[in-house]
C-alpha cells in the first residue's frame, strides 16, 4: 500500500472511532427513552431519527452542509463566534458518519433494553435504588450486548460512509478522503484499478475484524450474565 492509502485507511479508522464516541452517550440515551417512555410526539422523534436511513445520503450531507457550512445558520454562528470551521473538513465527515449511523445505534440499544425483564429493575427499585443507578447497574449492563452491537454497526457504517461525507466534507487527499472516497476516487483515474482493489481488500478485512471483537465482546458479556453464549 502505498503511503495515501495508508492515510486513508489511519482516517477512516479514526472518523469511525470519533463517530463511536459521539454517538455513544445520545444514543445510548435515545435508545432507552424509546424503549421505556410514553411521550407526546415519540412517533415524530423515531421518525426523525430513522430518516437518514431512507433518505439518500447525498440529501443528509447537502442538509448538513446547509446546516454546519460557512452560510449555515450554526456554520456561520461557529466561525463568528469560535473561529471553528466545520465543513469540508475531517470533523465533517465524523458528524455526518455519526448522523447516518444514529438510527443503527439507537435501534440496536432499544431493542436490547426492550428484552430486559423489567421485573429485575422493579426489584432493584423496592429496595431502594435511585432510577440512574438501576439505569447504570441494571438496565445498561444486562443490554450490554445489544448495546455492543450498536456501537459495532455505527463502526462500521461509518467506515463504509460516502454520500453524506463527499458531500458535507469533500473529498481532501489526507483530511477527508476516507476508504470509500479513495476508492472511488482511483475508480475514476487511469489505472487505478489495482489501488482501488486493494483498498476494497483492506475495507472488507476492517469491518469483518470490527464484526468478530464485536461477537466476540457480546459473547463475554451474555456469559457475564449468566447466558449460554
Amino acid at each position: 500500500m502505498t503511503p495515501a492509502e495508508w492515510e486513508a485507511l489511519w482516517l477512516s479508522v479514526k472518523v469511525a472511532l470519533a463517530c463511536v464516541a459521539v454517538l455513544a452517550i445520545p444514543g445510548l440515551l435515545l435508545g432507552w427513552l424509546l424503549a421505556r417512555k410514553q411521550f407526546i410526539g415519540k412517533h415524530v422523534l423515531v421518525a426523525l431519527i430513522h430518516i437518514p436511513l431512507v433518505v439518500p445520503p447525498v440529501v443528509t450531507g447537502y442538509l448538513l452542509l446547509l446546516v454546519f457550512g460557512s452560510r449555515g445558520v450554526i456554520g456561520q454562528w461557529l466561525e463568528s463566534s469560535l473561529g471553528f470551521s466545520l465543513a469540508f473538513t475531517w470533523k465533517a465527515a465524523v458528524l455526518a458518519s455519526a448522523v447516518v449511523a444514529m438510527p443503527l445505534m439507537v435501534r440496536s440499544v432499544a431493542i436490547a433494553v426492550e428484552l430486559v425483564d423489567r421485573r429485575i429493575e422493579d426489584s432493584a427499585r423496592t429496595l431502594g435504588a435511585s432510577p440512574l443507578r438501576v439505569l447504570a447497574t441494571v438496565t445498561l449492563p444486562l443490554a450490554a450486548p445489544g448495546i455492543l452491537s450498536g456501537l459495532t454497526l455505527a463502526f462500521a457504517r461509518s467506515l463504509g460512509e460516502f454520500g453524506a461525507t463527499i458531500t458535507f466534507a469533500g473529498s481532501i487527499e489526507g483530511e477527508t478522503r476516507t476508504l470509500p472516497l479513495a476508492i472511488y476516487n482511483c475508480i475514476q483515474s487511469v489505472g487505478g484499478d489495482a489501488p482501488a482493489l486493494r483498498l476494497v481488500v483492506v475495507s472488507v478485512l476492517v469491518s469483518a475484524a470490527a464484526m468478530v471483537v464485536s461477537e466476540i465482546l457480546a459473547r463475554r458479556a451474555r456469559r457475564r450474565l449468566g447466558g449460554t453464549g
